[in-house]
């Protein structure tokens, strides 16, 4: 990156809050959002979700959810940081277009955008677009950003993801590969759903609650990923965050980097894949390198982990909780898509 991007606010809505401010207070404070969900098939069997509560007429298509989830975080968003729509770029992540997700079935990602922008009540600079690449897809994207926001008449870019795991589709998909949580695979993936925006500008604001600033990002393609039979060794996670450290200039280097967040999901794999490649990337000796895993507190919530992530960090440095002034967000994407992105605490004295 050329220059640093700034986390100046954000918005969420998730199975752990239906705004950024609770849904950040329930992972601070390690809430579960765990719940029991029934099967339609097989009738009578349940699985663990993290679902968020919601009126059944929200809920009328798979569609309809997606777009309310996704305008309610974007309005969130928004009302942090006082920006305008048609001064705001839109970057919207969707759910990973080999999953077939049921709520795109009859339509295209650049008809949810319109839906999701005629939802917010009105249209946003034109330079707003879909994206597909899953939650890594969110920080794989920054690199690009820091040219979009010199454009005359940018102010602000909200980036971020809406996505639910939370359907009968996705469920027997992960279900037929063993990688659900249950009594029978404690190392499984609880599914979620969420919507999660950070909003981003080209200079700092003293009055943001959300300030971080982001230094640089990296991201890979991982050829063994989670939907392979081979085990992945960790090399594309490994690129991403190496890539993340090039081209910062005076920022915060590998020695400085004191806590980690990453999407992980609690699958075996998504361990072993992480262990590796920071056994690697780290070269200068630790005690410990704390780990902020929100799954535990949303479970997996897809193409929406990686602004999660990234509103993760800065509230750990504006509520005074992160270990240290750096982090590195670490993110997967299920299809093989790896980036990180080295967040850092912005200091006004």
């Amino acid at each position: 990156m050329k220059r640093p991007l700034y986390i100046t606010g954000g918005g969420a809505v998730t199975p752990a809050g239906l705004n950024r401010r609770q849904a950040l207070a329930a992972i601070r404070a390690g809430l579960s959002a765990y719940e029991e969900y029934l099967l339609a098939e097989p009738m009578g069997a349940s699985q663990t979700v993290s679902r968020i509560p919601s009126h059944w007429s929200l809920r009328a298509t798979d569609w309809d959810w997606l777009v309310n989830m996704a305008a309610r975080a974007i309005s969130d968003a928004l009302a942090s940081t006082a920006a305008y729509p048609h001064t705001t770029v839109l970057m919207l992540v969707l759910p990973e277009k080999f999953r077939n997700h049921v709520a795109f079935e009859e339509y295209t990602p650049s008809g949810f955008l319109d839906a999701v922008m005629s939802a917010c009540g009105g249209p946003f600079h034109e330079a707003s677009r879909a994206i597909d690449g899953g939650a890594a897809a969110s920080i794989g994207v920054l690199d690009q950003l820091s040219e979009l926001l010199g454009r005359p008449g940018v102010e602000h870019v909200l980036l971020g993801g809406v996505d639910s795991l939370v359907n009968d589709k996705d469920i027997s998909r992960l279900a037929a590969s063993g990688r659900l949580k249950g009594s029978d695979n404690p190392q499984g993936l609880v599914p979620g759903e969420a919507a999660a925006f950070v909003c981003l500008q080209s200079r700092p604001d003293p009055k943001s609650p959300d300030i971080a600033a982001i230094h640089g990002v990296g991201f890979a393609q991982e050829a063994d990923s989670v939907l392979t039979e081979r085990y992945s060794q960790g090399k594309a996670l490994l690129g991403a965050l190496r890539g993340a450290l090039n081209g910062v200039g005076n920022g915060p280097r590998e020695p400085d980097i004191v806590f980690v967040v990453s999407n992980g999901n609690g699958e075996r794999y998504s361990g072993w894949e992480a262990n590796i490649a920071r056994s690697r990337f780290y070269r200068t000796r630790r005690e410990i390198l704390p780990v902020a895993y929100p799954a535990m507190t949303v479970g997996d919530v897809g193409a929406a982990g990686g602004a999660l992530a990234l509103l993760v960090a800065a509230d750990s440095f504006t509520a005074g909780y992160a270990p240290g002034p750096v982090a590195m967000c670490e993110i997967a994407s299920e299809a093989g898509l790896r980036a990180a992105a080295l967040v850092s605490r912005v200091n006004f004295d």
